[in-house]
């Protein structure tokens, strides 16, 4: 299913798409859905590195208390 869109560039940047798709050979529709997946993409793995980042900060002092338990544990093994 697609969807019709009406959007507004800056002329600079509606300029530099329409050059580098004539390059490209690409057809502007399909130009633009290419560029907006792969920007779609970037972003998701953003919101993913934020999320990891804090789900490990949540989890780092719980791991470092097991890692002191190990060590002691180890230590005792010896």
């Amino acid at each position: 299913m697609s969807k019709v869109l009406s959007l507004k560039l800056k002329d600079e940047i509606f300029q530099d798409t329409e050059s580098m798709r004539k390059t490209a050979k690409v057809p502007r529709n399909a130009y633009i859905n290419r560029a907006l997946d792969f920007f779609n993409s970037i972003q998701k793995r953003r919101l993913l590195k934020r999320q990891l980042t804090k789900e490990s900060k949540l989890v780092s002092k719980e791991s470092l208390l097991i890692l002191s338990e190990f060590e002691t544990f180890a230590e005792n093994f010896d």
